[in-house]
This record gives structure tokens, sequence and C-alpha cells, in this order.
């Protein structure tokens, strides 16, 4: 099925206008400029939207159930998709546990972290070494203190990667914000696997306090560039303010710290998900959780019903009939009518 999705895709995008990565820099003037859509300010209300050329809209969906366990044995007909209010049907259907994964780990650096820093990096080494498969998946690292640094580029190789890792040291600020849109370019255009089957997962893993304190993009930029990119963004933070309520093997959260509270809006408006280990020792478990997730999820594809027109903002709701399950996914996309959908109107 997901075969022949592509082929059908490829020969839709043949018709569609090409949507360009975001560039920090000048384009070059001889080349048509794509007019980009109007923007949603980012909040943790509502999820900013995917950019849809090529007729279809592409989603990852997560399905937990009550005690937030995964749910991976769901069919095409368990799955209802709404935009807008109005049904729409699955044209294509699968479990994305096989598509190759494009990561990038970003490892905040700066002196915030110093102490956890040691555990930080084995638990990031742990994570990969039980998510790449050899010659399947690749990951890149990125450090960020006062700027971001790509420490090591895209490979498949775990030992150029737990190399990297080890060798990093902490001191300096934080500038969470540009790792992030940084690190979302790199995965707008990813290295491909060969053949007929070109898709892939990204995937954005933060290991950060999340207090941003010398980004020169905006928060608002930062989201944007990943939302663009397709990527979803997982956030594990290391801040430590918490309280224990009663039992103290149980410990709660006092309160999102404002760090928190950034970390989560990433992972809300990506379709990601974020982490609030309690302690250092905690981090291995998310890193766990997120290899799990990445292999427990679904994808689905639909044509909307309903012409596309430019800038329109379309509401998405993806539903199951599985009782006391949840779906998790993005919220909704700015339509770009394809040139075929402009010429049927």
């Amino acid at each position: 099925m997901l075969r022949r999705f592509l082929a059908f895709s490829a020969l839709l995008v043949c018709f569609a206008m090409p949507v360009q990565p975001q560039e920090s820099g000048g384009s070059d003037p001889g080349q048509s400029q794509v007019q980009e859509s109007p923007k949603a300010p980012p909040n943790q209300n509502q999820l900013p939207p995917i950019t849809v050329t090529s007729g279809l809209v592409h989603l990852v969906a997560t399905v937990t159930d009550k005690r937030r366990s995964f749910v991976t044995d769901l069919e095409q007909g368990d799955f209802k998709v709404l935009e807008n209010g109005v049904p729409q049907e699955i044209r294509f259907f699968g479990r994305e546990t096989d598509l190759p994964l494009r990561i990038g780990l970003l490892l905040d650096t700066s002196n915030s972290i110093r102490p956890r820093l040691s555990f930080e990096q084995e638990a990031a080494i742990d994570f990969l070494n039980r998510v790449i498969r050899r010659n399947k998946d690749m990951a890149f690292l990125m450090t960020f203190d006062n700027e971001p640094e790509v420490v090591q580029g895209f490979t498949g190789d775990l030992t150029l990667l737990t190399d990297a890792i080890h060798n990093q040291r902490a001191g300096g600020g934080t500038a969470l914000d540009d790792a992030i849109f940084r690190a979302s370019e790199m995965l707008a255009n990813p290295p491909l696997p060969p053949g007929p089957d070109p898709e892939v997962r990204r995937v954005i893993v933060v290991i950060s306090d999340g207090d941003d304190n010398l980004s020169d993009h905006a928060l608002s930029d930062a989201i944007e560039s990943s939302v663009r990119s397709e990527a979803a963004v997982y956030t594990i933070s290391t801040n430590t303010d918490w309280l224990a309520i009663d039992d103290a093997s149980k410990p709660s959260k006092y309160h999102l710290a404002d760090g928190d509270k950034v970390l989560q809006m990433f992972a809300e408006q990506t379709g990601g998900r974020s982490f609030f280990p309690y302690r250092v020792d905690d981090l291995a478990q998310s890193f766990l959780d997120i290899g799990t997730e990445l292999r427990s999820q679904y994808y689905i594809a639909y044509a909307p019903t309903i012409p596309l027109s430019k800038g329109q903002y379309r509401k998405i709701d993806v539903q199951t009939d599985r009782k006391g399950a949840t779906v998790r996914t993005r919220k909704g996309y700015y339509a770009v009518p394809t040139a075929a959908s402009a010429a049927s109107r």
C-alpha cells in the first residue's frame, strides 16, 4: 500500500507548485518565488499548520489508551478523519514502523546542565544504539550553548555519533531557538534512501532546560521552521524544579517553569511529546519511550474533498472508534491549491 501511495504521490507532485525550504539568506532572482502562506501565531491552544501542495494531506498519528500505553493493532477502518468537520476518505494507511528515520539530536551544552551532562551523554548514546538501524536510519548531532554547532552530520555510523557525543563539554549560554531552527532546515532536505520509496520520518530530539537567552531567531521562527520541515519535536526537560507530594517515590511537578512551557510548546505544535524526568536516571527511560513511540505510529493520507483555497486554514480531527483510545497528531494546515485543483475550479 505504501509503495502505491508513493508512486501516486510522486505523480501528483509533478503537477504541484513545490514549496522550497525557508532560507536564511537571499534567493536566486532568476528563480520563481513561492509566496508564503500566512502563519498562525504559536500558542499552546492552537497548533500551527502544515502546508499542502501535492493534493494529499499527510499525517502521522500516535494512539494511546487510558494508561498511556501505545495502541498498535488498529486498522484503517478504525480511524475517522474530519476536515473542518467534514468526513474525509482515507486514501493511504499504514504503520510507520519500517520508515527510515532521520533524527536530529540536539544536546544542550550550556552551563546550566553541566552537573548532568555526563549522564545525558550516556542516555543519548543508549537511545541511538536502540533506535538506529544499520543501513537504514541516520542521525546528526548538534550541540548548542552560545550558538548551535553541528558536530556530526547525518550518518548511520554509531561509532562516529558516540565519539561526537563523548567529546562534548559544557559552557556558555543557551541558543535553543537557533538550534531548532537550524536543525529543522537540515531535516527539510535530509539524505533520502535509494530506490522507489524515498519517504523518511523526520524527528528532532532536544535535551535542554528550555531557557533560551542568546538566540537570534524568535520562538515563533523556530516553531514555524520545524512545522515546515514536518519534523516531530520530542523534548526532554533537564529542569529540576519538582515537588514530592505525600509519597516521595511518586513526585509531582510543582509547576511548569517557563523553559518547560517552551519545550512543551515545541512538542505539542509538531505532533511530538514532552518528557519531564524527575531524577537524572529517568532520562534513560524518556529516551526509551521516544524510541518506542517512533515504532508505534500510524501513517494516514487523504485528499481534501473541498477544493483548496490559498491561505485558508483547515482544521483536522482524527478519531478512532477504539474505546478509551486517544489520537495525537497535527491539528490543521493552511491550504495551497495545486495546479490541478486550481484548474478544476
